[in-house]
Protein backbone atom coordinates (compact mmCIF):
# COMPACT_ATOMS: atom_id res chain seq x y z
CA UNK A 1 0.00 0.00 0.00
CA UNK A 2 0.99 3.44 -0.77
CA UNK A 3 2.26 5.45 2.31
CA UNK A 4 0.31 7.95 4.23
CA UNK A 5 1.76 11.43 4.48
CA UNK A 6 0.28 13.81 6.94
CA UNK A 7 -0.37 16.98 5.90
CA UNK A 8 -0.21 20.69 6.90
CA UNK A 9 -3.73 21.10 7.14
CA UNK A 10 -4.21 17.86 9.25
CA UNK A 11 -4.37 18.00 13.22
CA UNK A 12 -2.86 14.40 14.70
CA UNK A 13 -2.98 13.77 18.83
CA UNK A 14 0.03 13.75 20.78
CA UNK A 15 -1.07 9.96 22.22
CA UNK A 16 -0.10 8.46 18.60
CA UNK A 17 2.68 11.51 17.53
CA UNK A 18 5.82 9.85 18.76
CA UNK A 19 4.98 6.01 18.86
CA UNK A 20 7.32 3.74 16.34
CA UNK A 21 5.70 3.61 13.21
CA UNK A 22 5.29 -0.42 12.37
CA UNK A 23 2.97 -0.19 15.29
CA UNK A 24 -0.12 1.42 14.00
CA UNK A 25 -2.56 -1.65 12.85
CA UNK A 26 -5.00 0.08 9.99
CA UNK A 27 -7.49 -2.26 10.30
CA UNK A 28 -10.13 -0.16 8.21
CA UNK A 29 -11.34 2.65 6.08
CA UNK A 30 -14.45 4.22 7.94
CA UNK A 31 -17.37 5.77 5.44
CA UNK A 32 -15.62 8.43 4.87
CA UNK A 33 -12.66 6.90 2.90
CA UNK A 34 -10.34 7.72 6.01
CA UNK A 35 -7.99 4.81 7.58
CA UNK A 36 -8.54 3.58 10.74
CA UNK A 37 -6.50 2.20 13.66
CA UNK A 38 -6.28 -0.14 16.29
CA UNK A 39 -4.68 1.09 19.15
CA UNK A 40 -4.48 -1.27 22.70
CA UNK A 41 -3.95 0.39 26.33
CA UNK A 42 -3.01 -1.56 29.28
CA UNK A 43 -5.36 -1.07 32.05
CA UNK A 44 -2.91 -1.42 35.70
CA UNK A 45 -5.52 -2.55 37.99
CA UNK A 46 -3.11 -3.29 40.69
CA UNK A 47 -0.78 -0.31 39.63
CA UNK A 48 0.88 -1.19 42.50
CA UNK A 49 2.59 -4.74 41.25
CA UNK A 50 2.83 -3.01 37.88
CA UNK A 51 6.65 -1.13 36.93
CA UNK A 52 5.42 -0.50 33.08
CA UNK A 53 2.85 -0.49 30.67
CA UNK A 54 2.91 -0.94 27.10
CA UNK A 55 -0.17 0.98 24.87
CA UNK A 56 0.44 -0.55 21.28
CA UNK A 57 -0.30 2.24 19.33
CA UNK A 58 0.23 4.97 22.02
CA UNK A 59 1.33 6.30 25.51
CA UNK A 60 4.19 6.10 27.99
CA UNK A 61 4.48 3.79 30.80
CA UNK A 62 4.11 4.35 34.43
CA UNK A 63 5.98 3.92 37.28
CA UNK A 64 5.63 1.46 40.17
CA UNK A 65 3.40 4.10 42.27
CA UNK A 66 1.14 5.05 39.30
CA UNK A 67 2.91 8.08 38.30
CA UNK A 68 4.51 8.81 34.84
CA UNK A 69 7.90 9.33 34.61
CA UNK A 70 9.77 12.22 34.31
CA UNK A 71 9.75 14.00 30.90
CA UNK A 72 11.74 16.10 28.42
CA UNK A 73 10.43 17.82 25.41
CA UNK A 74 8.49 15.87 23.49
CA UNK A 75 6.94 13.23 25.85
CA UNK A 76 10.17 10.90 25.67
CA UNK A 77 12.13 10.09 29.15
CA UNK A 78 14.59 13.36 30.12
CA UNK A 79 18.19 12.85 29.65
CA UNK A 80 19.00 16.41 32.09
CA UNK A 81 22.76 16.10 31.45
CA UNK A 82 23.54 18.40 34.65
CA UNK A 83 20.98 16.42 36.94
CA UNK A 84 22.28 16.89 39.97
CA UNK A 85 21.71 13.20 41.09
CA UNK A 86 24.23 12.12 37.60
CA UNK A 87 27.72 12.37 37.46
CA UNK A 88 27.83 15.75 36.54
CA UNK A 89 27.67 17.49 33.30
CA UNK A 90 29.65 15.84 29.97
CA UNK A 91 31.11 18.64 28.04
CA UNK A 92 33.03 18.24 24.60
CA UNK A 93 36.84 18.70 23.69
CA UNK A 94 36.16 22.88 23.88
CA UNK A 95 34.18 22.82 26.85
CA UNK A 96 30.93 23.20 25.26
CA UNK A 97 28.06 21.83 27.19
CA UNK A 98 27.36 18.30 25.64
CA UNK A 99 23.54 17.16 25.33
CA UNK A 100 22.60 13.57 24.57
CA UNK A 101 19.58 13.38 22.28
CA UNK A 102 16.78 11.26 23.54
CA UNK A 103 16.34 8.08 20.80
CA UNK A 104 13.32 8.19 18.77
CA UNK A 105 12.50 4.85 20.30
CA UNK A 106 14.53 3.18 23.34
CA UNK A 107 14.32 -0.14 21.43
CA UNK A 108 15.80 1.02 18.12
CA UNK A 109 17.94 4.15 18.67
CA UNK A 110 18.91 4.86 15.18
CA UNK A 111 15.72 3.29 13.68
CA UNK A 112 15.43 2.60 9.90
CA UNK A 113 12.62 3.61 7.35
CA UNK A 114 11.03 6.51 6.76
CA UNK A 115 10.75 9.78 8.67
CA UNK A 116 7.96 10.32 11.18
CA UNK A 117 5.69 12.31 8.97
CA UNK A 118 5.34 9.24 7.05
CA UNK A 119 3.02 6.09 8.06
CA UNK A 120 3.31 2.64 6.48
CA UNK A 121 -0.45 0.90 7.14
CA UNK A 122 -0.37 -2.95 7.59
CA UNK A 123 -4.21 -3.98 6.56
CA UNK A 124 -5.63 -6.93 8.87
CA UNK A 125 -7.96 -9.17 7.65
CA UNK A 126 -10.24 -10.30 10.70
CA UNK A 127 -7.90 -13.64 11.95
CA UNK A 128 -5.05 -11.89 10.96
CA UNK A 129 -6.13 -9.20 13.66
CA UNK A 130 -7.14 -11.87 16.12
CA UNK A 131 -3.83 -13.40 15.51
CA UNK A 132 -2.43 -9.93 15.94
CA UNK A 133 -4.20 -9.74 20.05
CA UNK A 134 -2.88 -12.75 20.66
CA UNK A 135 0.51 -12.49 19.93
CA UNK A 136 0.59 -8.81 21.23
CA UNK A 137 -1.23 -9.60 24.40
CA UNK A 138 0.35 -12.81 24.92
CA UNK A 139 3.71 -11.46 25.07
CA UNK A 140 3.17 -9.03 27.91
CA UNK A 141 1.50 -11.76 29.60
CA UNK A 142 -1.76 -9.56 29.80
CA UNK A 143 -5.41 -11.06 30.57
CA UNK A 144 -8.45 -9.39 28.29
CA UNK A 145 -9.79 -7.77 30.98
CA UNK A 146 -6.53 -5.57 31.62
CA UNK A 147 -7.08 -4.18 27.71
CA UNK A 148 -8.79 -1.85 26.46
CA UNK A 149 -8.62 -2.03 22.33
CA UNK A 150 -10.06 1.20 20.61
CA UNK A 151 -10.16 1.97 16.56
CA UNK A 152 -9.33 5.49 16.37
CA UNK A 153 -8.38 7.73 13.16
CA UNK A 154 -4.88 9.40 12.99
CA UNK A 155 -4.55 12.90 11.38
CA UNK A 156 -7.64 14.51 10.43
CA UNK A 157 -8.90 17.55 9.57
CA UNK A 158 -10.33 19.55 12.94
CA UNK A 159 -13.64 18.88 12.47
CA UNK A 160 -12.88 15.22 12.74
CA UNK A 161 -10.08 15.17 15.96
CA UNK A 162 -13.22 13.14 17.99
CA UNK A 163 -12.16 10.54 15.79
CA UNK A 164 -8.68 10.19 17.58
CA UNK A 165 -7.73 9.26 21.14
CA UNK A 166 -6.61 12.54 23.03
CA UNK A 167 -4.65 12.76 26.47
CA UNK A 168 -7.66 14.48 28.20
CA UNK A 169 -9.79 11.28 27.89
CA UNK A 170 -7.23 9.26 29.49
CA UNK A 171 -7.31 11.47 32.23
CA UNK A 172 -10.72 10.97 32.67
CA UNK A 173 -10.65 7.27 32.26
CA UNK A 174 -7.78 7.68 35.07
CA UNK A 175 -10.32 9.57 37.76
CA UNK A 176 -13.25 7.68 36.69
CA UNK A 177 -10.47 4.21 37.95
CA UNK A 178 -9.39 6.02 40.79
CA UNK A 179 -13.24 6.91 42.27
CA UNK A 180 -15.38 4.27 41.34
CA UNK A 181 -17.20 4.53 44.47
CA UNK A 182 -18.67 7.75 42.77
CA UNK A 183 -19.58 5.99 39.34
CA UNK A 184 -20.81 2.85 41.18
CA UNK A 185 -24.03 2.44 40.01
CA UNK A 186 -24.86 5.27 38.37
CA UNK A 187 -26.20 6.80 35.16
CA UNK A 188 -24.06 8.93 33.24
CA UNK A 189 -24.13 10.74 30.24
CA UNK A 190 -20.79 11.98 28.13
CA UNK A 191 -20.90 14.83 25.91
CA UNK A 192 -18.41 14.61 22.65
CA UNK A 193 -17.40 11.20 23.53
CA UNK A 194 -15.26 10.64 20.42
CA UNK A 195 -13.88 7.65 20.11
CA UNK A 196 -15.92 6.39 23.53
CA UNK A 197 -13.12 5.47 25.98
CA UNK A 198 -14.13 7.52 28.92
CA UNK A 199 -17.64 5.96 28.11
CA UNK A 200 -16.17 2.22 28.03
CA UNK A 201 -14.24 2.88 31.17
CA UNK A 202 -17.27 4.62 32.87
CA UNK A 203 -19.62 1.46 32.03
CA UNK A 204 -16.91 -0.86 33.81
CA UNK A 205 -18.59 0.77 37.50
CA UNK A 206 -21.90 2.84 35.92
CA UNK A 207 -25.04 0.74 35.71
CA UNK A 208 -25.82 3.10 31.95
CA UNK A 209 -23.31 5.08 30.25
CA UNK A 210 -25.23 7.37 27.36
CA UNK A 211 -22.38 7.86 25.06
CA UNK A 212 -23.05 10.91 22.75
CA UNK A 213 -21.47 12.66 20.04
CA UNK A 214 -22.64 13.94 16.33
CA UNK A 215 -22.21 12.40 13.07
CA UNK A 216 -22.84 8.64 12.24
CA UNK A 217 -19.71 7.69 11.30
CA UNK A 218 -18.35 8.74 14.40
CA UNK A 219 -21.25 7.13 16.43
CA UNK A 220 -20.48 4.27 14.51
CA UNK A 221 -16.88 3.75 15.32
CA UNK A 222 -17.85 4.56 19.15
CA UNK A 223 -20.58 1.84 18.98
CA UNK A 224 -17.81 -0.80 17.10
CA UNK A 225 -15.31 0.30 20.43
CA UNK A 226 -17.76 -0.77 22.40
CA UNK A 227 -18.43 -4.12 21.18
CA UNK A 228 -14.68 -4.70 21.03
CA UNK A 229 -14.43 -3.98 24.64
CA UNK A 230 -17.43 -5.97 26.19
CA UNK A 231 -15.44 -8.35 28.05
CA UNK A 232 -15.02 -4.80 30.49
CA UNK A 233 -18.51 -3.46 30.79
CA UNK A 234 -19.84 -6.83 30.92
CA UNK A 235 -17.77 -7.58 33.97
CA UNK A 236 -19.02 -4.74 35.73
CA UNK A 237 -22.68 -5.39 33.93
CA UNK A 238 -22.77 -1.64 32.97
CA UNK A 239 -24.84 -0.83 30.04
CA UNK A 240 -23.19 1.61 27.50
CA UNK A 241 -26.14 3.44 25.02
CA UNK A 242 -24.69 5.51 21.95
CA UNK A 243 -27.05 8.41 21.24
CA UNK A 244 -26.54 11.30 19.05
CA UNK A 245 -26.64 14.92 20.88
CA UNK A 246 -26.39 17.61 19.38
CA UNK A 247 -25.41 20.96 21.19
CA UNK A 248 -26.73 23.11 18.91
CA UNK A 249 -30.07 21.52 19.20
CA UNK A 250 -32.39 22.11 22.04
CA UNK A 251 -34.25 18.62 21.80
CA UNK A 252 -33.32 14.98 21.65
CA UNK A 253 -33.53 13.36 18.42
CA UNK A 254 -36.22 10.99 18.57
CA UNK A 255 -36.93 10.09 14.99
CA UNK A 256 -36.68 6.16 14.65
CA UNK A 257 -35.57 6.28 11.40
CA UNK A 258 -32.54 8.39 12.35
CA UNK A 259 -29.33 6.43 13.35
CA UNK A 260 -28.35 6.77 17.26
CA UNK A 261 -31.64 8.06 17.91
CA UNK A 262 -33.27 8.63 21.66
CA UNK A 263 -36.30 5.86 22.27
CA UNK A 264 -39.31 7.82 24.73
CA UNK A 265 -38.10 5.29 27.81
CA UNK A 266 -33.98 6.25 26.98
CA UNK A 267 -35.24 10.18 27.33
CA UNK A 268 -37.01 9.29 30.61
CA UNK A 269 -34.52 7.31 32.09
CA UNK A 270 -31.44 10.08 31.03
CA UNK A 271 -33.43 12.90 32.44
CA UNK A 272 -35.09 10.71 35.50
CA UNK A 273 -31.52 8.55 37.14
CA UNK A 274 -28.56 10.90 35.33
CA UNK A 275 -26.29 12.29 38.63
CA UNK A 276 -23.13 12.24 36.57
CA UNK A 277 -21.92 14.19 33.04
CA UNK A 278 -18.62 13.70 31.33
CA UNK A 279 -16.95 15.57 28.79
CA UNK A 280 -13.32 15.20 27.42
CA UNK A 281 -11.13 17.91 24.98
CA UNK A 282 -13.85 19.66 23.98
CA UNK A 283 -12.60 22.78 24.47
CA UNK A 284 -10.66 23.77 21.78
CA UNK A 285 -13.06 25.95 20.05
CA UNK A 286 -14.86 28.85 21.79
CA UNK A 287 -18.27 27.86 19.54
CA UNK A 288 -17.88 24.60 21.06
CA UNK A 289 -17.33 25.57 24.18
CA UNK A 290 -20.12 27.72 23.98
CA UNK A 291 -22.30 25.50 22.85
CA UNK A 292 -20.79 22.65 25.14
CA UNK A 293 -21.99 24.74 28.42
CA UNK A 294 -25.15 25.95 27.07
CA UNK A 295 -26.37 22.15 26.58
CA UNK A 296 -24.58 21.73 30.24
CA UNK A 297 -26.84 24.29 31.59
CA UNK A 298 -29.85 23.07 29.70
CA UNK A 299 -29.70 19.82 30.88
CA UNK A 300 -28.85 20.28 34.21
CA UNK A 301 -32.22 22.19 34.65
CA UNK A 302 -34.15 19.26 32.73
CA UNK A 303 -32.61 16.44 35.12
CA UNK A 304 -34.75 15.19 38.36
CA UNK A 305 -31.44 14.94 40.39
CA UNK A 306 -28.35 17.03 42.02
CA UNK A 307 -25.48 16.00 39.26
CA UNK A 308 -21.70 16.95 38.92
CA UNK A 309 -19.91 17.73 35.33
CA UNK A 310 -16.44 16.09 35.21
CA UNK A 311 -14.51 18.24 32.63
CA UNK A 312 -11.55 17.42 31.40
CA UNK A 313 -9.16 20.27 29.21
CA UNK A 314 -5.49 20.79 28.11
CA UNK A 315 -4.46 24.05 28.16
CA UNK A 316 -2.70 24.44 24.88
CA UNK A 317 -0.46 27.25 23.78
CA UNK A 318 -0.41 29.13 20.67
CA UNK A 319 1.39 31.44 19.04
CA UNK A 320 -0.69 34.28 17.47
CA UNK A 321 -0.62 36.81 14.99
CA UNK A 322 -2.95 39.03 16.61
CA UNK A 323 -1.11 39.49 20.03
CA UNK A 324 2.35 38.16 18.85
CA UNK A 325 2.58 36.34 21.93
CA UNK A 326 1.90 32.84 23.47
CA UNK A 327 -1.32 32.87 24.65
CA UNK A 328 -4.14 29.93 25.68
CA UNK A 329 -7.43 31.35 24.03
CA UNK A 330 -9.11 28.56 24.21
CA UNK A 331 -8.81 27.84 27.64
CA UNK A 332 -9.27 31.31 28.86
CA UNK A 333 -12.48 31.27 27.17
CA UNK A 334 -13.32 27.82 29.27
CA UNK A 335 -12.33 29.37 32.36
CA UNK A 336 -14.65 32.33 31.98
CA UNK A 337 -17.67 30.22 31.32
CA UNK A 338 -16.79 28.10 34.19
CA UNK A 339 -16.63 31.87 36.27
CA UNK A 340 -19.71 32.75 34.05
CA UNK A 341 -21.25 29.35 35.88
CA UNK A 342 -20.41 30.56 39.27
CA UNK A 343 -22.16 33.89 38.51
CA UNK A 344 -25.18 32.49 37.47
CA UNK A 345 -28.52 33.36 39.83
CA UNK A 346 -31.44 31.59 38.29
CA UNK A 347 -33.09 31.27 41.12
CA UNK A 348 -33.43 27.29 41.08
CA UNK A 349 -30.06 25.96 40.48
CA UNK A 350 -26.47 26.78 42.05
CA UNK A 351 -22.91 25.85 40.45
CA UNK A 352 -19.98 25.42 42.29
CA UNK A 353 -16.76 25.29 40.65
CA UNK A 354 -14.13 22.99 41.86
CA UNK A 355 -10.33 22.29 40.19
CA UNK A 356 -9.96 18.45 40.57
CA UNK A 357 -6.27 17.78 41.76
CA UNK A 358 -4.46 15.68 39.32
CA UNK A 359 -2.39 13.90 41.73
CA UNK A 360 -3.91 10.02 41.90
CA UNK A 361 -2.27 7.34 40.19
CA UNK A 362 -1.98 7.11 36.77
CA UNK A 363 -3.75 3.57 35.90
CA UNK A 364 -3.26 4.22 31.87
CA UNK A 365 -0.31 4.48 29.65
CA UNK A 366 -0.07 7.94 28.23
CA UNK A 367 2.20 11.02 29.25
CA UNK A 368 0.30 13.15 32.33
CA UNK A 369 1.59 16.59 31.67
CA UNK A 370 1.22 19.99 33.89
CA UNK A 371 -1.27 21.40 31.05
CA UNK A 372 -3.83 18.63 31.25
CA UNK A 373 -6.45 19.38 34.05
CA UNK A 374 -9.89 18.62 35.61
CA UNK A 375 -12.69 20.46 36.71
CA UNK A 376 -15.92 19.53 38.82
CA UNK A 377 -19.24 21.22 38.38
CA UNK A 378 -21.46 20.81 41.26
CA UNK A 379 -25.06 21.79 40.21
CA UNK A 380 -27.64 21.57 43.14
CA UNK A 381 -31.02 23.44 43.61
CA UNK A 382 -31.36 26.81 45.97
CA UNK A 383 -32.91 25.67 48.49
Amino acid sequence: MDEVTFKSDTVLSDVHLYTPNHRHLMVRLNSMGQPVFLSRFKLLWSHASQTDSGAEGGGRGSGPAGEAPPSGPGGGPSSDATSQEGPGARLDEDGDLDVERRPRAASDPEPAGPPRDKVHPTILTQEEEEEEDGLADGARGARPQDIIRIEHTMATPLEDVGKQVWRGALLLADYILFQRDLFQGRTVLELGAGTGLASIIAATVAQTVYCTDVGADLLAMCQRNIALNSHLTAAGGGVVKVKELDWLRDDLCTDPEVPFSWSQEDVSDLYSHTTILLAAEVFYDDDLTDALFTTLSRLAHKLKNACTAILSVEKRLNFTLRHLDVTCEAYEHFRSWLRRLERRADGRLRFAVERLEASFPQLLAYERTRQLELWGISVEPVM
